[in-house]
């Protein structure tokens, strides 16, 4: 049984009445790779395609780019993404259930935020009120604002321009400097990596977009500053 078809298994047995994040008082199993942490994600991304007033269909589509949701299981993965709109429960309590689970990773809660920021472009535009929940969940997740403007860079026109954000280094870092920067995020944005740390497999896509971004990122650097040095590659 795949894991949308237990969550789903889980949200029928829930009693008339009861909202989704009803089901966090059942779980006690532990971290990331769990149901929990799965439906917790799900409802974190319901919340943030809501959260302009409206949820379109290319958020939707933005979703699942990032969770790529198997033939046959695209009603359960649903199901539990309406339900996740409806819940009476604030967007705060589910990035609390997350970071608590990862308060030791980082870089998992890095991971998150950029899906936040992938579906809040998805309908063409940043709203404010997508802009104050991404804002409240980095802080819930504890990550530091110079984190948060690295991760916006690669996704929004207001922020992009600045390759340096975008690889996190300063602009007055050496050549070589740059160049062993730019290689220890490649392969630390692999999907392979990303899966070790502990991101589900259906979210890799999202390691498509940023490895992107830090590849322009470099070469922009590289031709603009380093153009002599091209052949070192």
């Amino acid at each position: 049984m795949s894991i949308w078809s237990r969550i789903s298994k889980i949200i029928a047995s829930l009693i008339s009445g009861e909202a989704l994040s009803e089901i966090f008082s059942r779980l006690h199993t532990p971290p990331e790779r769990t149901i929990g942490f799965t439906i917790a994600v799900i409802a974190l991304s319901a919340k943030m395609a809501r959260a302009d007033g409206k949820v379109t269909q290319n958020e939707i589509r933005a979703f699942r780019q990032i969770f790529h949701i198997p033939n046959g299981e695209e009603k359960n993965a649903a199901h539990v993404f309406n339900l996740a709109q409806k819940d009476v429960a604030g967007f705060e309590f589910y990035a609390k259930q997350i970071a608590k689970m990862l308060q030791n990773n980082s870089k998992l809660l890095e991971d998150l935020i950029e899906g936040l920021l992938h579906i809040s472009i998805a309908d063409g535009s940043y709203h404010p009120n997508e802009n104050q929940f991404i804002t409240k969940v980095a802080e819930i997740f504890g990550l530091p604002e110079t984190v948060l403007d690295t991760l916006k860079s690669k996704y929004l026109s207001g922020v992009k321009g600045n390759p340096y954000l975008v690889l996190g280094i300063d602009k007055e870092a050496s050549y070589e400097e740059i160049r062993s920067h730019w290689k220890k995020l490649i392969q630390r944005n692999h999907p392979d990596n990303i899966v070790a740390r502990g991101l589900p497999k259906e979210a890799v896509n999202l390691a498509t977009t940023r490895l992107v971004a830090i590849n322009a990122a470099w070469e922009e650097i590289k031709n603009n500053r380093f153009s002599d040095q091209k052949s070192k590659i």
